[in-house]
């Protein structure tokens, strides 16, 4: 029987790790397996190998090596930021309650902190709105800052949609405000979806602290990292044996820091980074115009000018997200409704309620989004069956379109 052939088209959920990074890493499962913080050789060899990796990263920030902390992933990192600024801030004035702003299309990883403090009456939050484009405004962020704000946190560029946010020039307002106060903004952005594809120059954003996994940029799923400014300190989150200075403990994921090192050392490539977005754009333009000319009633979800050059995001009419995921997937082509983090609730969207998209159409959206193993063959092949799945499915709908 022939083995059916796979076309991966959910790379913002997660992408294959790359076969460089792959052999970089093996030598730290078996021959190299020391521990980092042991002194002995073995040891001492594992640190080298953290500390190249740490060179890697903040060379392609553009940062110290020391203002970069491992974790366990994006989501930790977020976490890290959000929970511990709060505390920080009532520590030191017990009788202010924070007040943080977010975008109301932030990752869970974000908004389910804020909301667990909220429910304890922690803090007061702002929920930027964006536009339909789902572009949030400067001068809206400029507007809803308070007294009381201790920390702005908005993801460089949306999982769901590929929108792209203006953080250096949000980060200029914040910079302006903080001249004229005591008590300071402090400056937070999820590049997850980012690395690959935009300037993450910590200097160029003008964040305080930029949070990032590897498994987006063909590295290892279980490894991140939290960027902190010079001269900031946040409270250690995990506490334990006093790894990293003591800011985040447990024992070293060498082989998995070794992967992430590598992988961030491949996409800092200027020229062949260059050419795939180039190649990804015209693929992912390709896409859009072909889905709109050959499917009726499809709305493209986010920006074109201001998007990821990897995303696609669309609604269709009459149908249900799910039941065009189940239907692609027997045929060989994996993708998804949105975020995997929340690929298991029936609600909607939040990201695409935000645009102000009815919750019924909401239900019928489809992301797509490339990577650097997806071919034009690819595309054409999906684009075959796309159309006819979207009409099986409205004509067994109840809905009329």
């Amino acid at each position: 029987m022939k083995k059916q052939r796979i076309i991966y088209l959910d790379n913002s959920a997660t992408t294959p790790v790359d076969q460089r990074v792959l052999q970089e890493m093996l030598p730290y499962f078996s021959q190299e397996f020391g521990n980092a913080s042991s002194l002995h050789l073995k040891g001492q060899v594992a640190m080298l190998a953290i500390e190249k990796a740490k060179k890697q990263i903040s060379n392609f920030l553009g940062c110290l090596a020391d203002d970069i902390y491992f974790t366990s992933g994006a989501t930790e990192s977020n976490n890290w930021v959000i929970k511990v600024v709060v505390k920080n801030s009532l520590q030191k004035e017990p009788d202010l309650k924070p007040h943080l702003i977010v975008s109301a299309i932030e990752h869970e990883s974000i908004l389910e902190p804020v909301r667990q403090l909220v429910k304890d009456k922690l803090i007061e939050v702002t929920y930027l709105k964006v536009n339909q484009e789902g572009i949030i405004s400067p001068v809206a962020l400029k507007e809803a800052i308070k007294d009381n704000t201790v920390l702005v946190s908005l993801m460089l560029a949306n999982n769901e949609i590929g929108s792209i946010q203006p953080i250096s020039e949000i980060a200029k307002i914040i910079k302006e405000i903080n001249a004229n106060r005591n008590r300071k903004i402090l400056f937070h952005s999820d590049a997850t979806q980012a690395l690959a594809y935009l300037d993450c120059r910590v200097e160029k954003l003008g964040v305080d602290f930029l949070s990032f996994s590897a498994h987006k940029i063909y590295g290892p799923k279980g490894i991140g990292a939290l960027y902190i400014r010079q001269g900031l300190k946040l409270e250690p989150l995990i506490a334990g044996g006093g790894q990293q200075k003591g800011q985040r403990s447990g024992t070293y994921n060498v082989a998995g820091i070794v992967g992430f090192g590598k992988a961030v050392e491949i996409i800092a490539d200027k020229q062949k980074r260059a050419q795939e977005i180039k190649r990804l754009k015209e693929l992912r333009n390709y896409l859009i115009k072909q889905i709109l000319k050959k499917i009726p009633k499809a709305s493209l979800n986010g920006s074109l000018k201001y998007r990821l050059p990897n995303n696609v995001n669309f609604t269709f009419q009459g149908v249900e997200g799910e039941s065009i995921i189940l239907m692609l997937s027997q045929k060989g082509i994996c993708a998804s409704t949105g975020s995997a983090c929340s690929s298991n609730s029936l609600e909607p969207s939040h990201v695409l309620l935000a645009l102000g998209i009815p919750p019924e159409q909401a239900h019928g959206s489809l992301r797509l989004t490339l990577g650097k193993f997806t071919k034009k063959s690819d595309i054409d092949i999906l684009l075959k069956h796309l159309p006819v799945i979207i009409e099986k499915l409205r004509s067994m709908s109840p809905l009329k379109i």
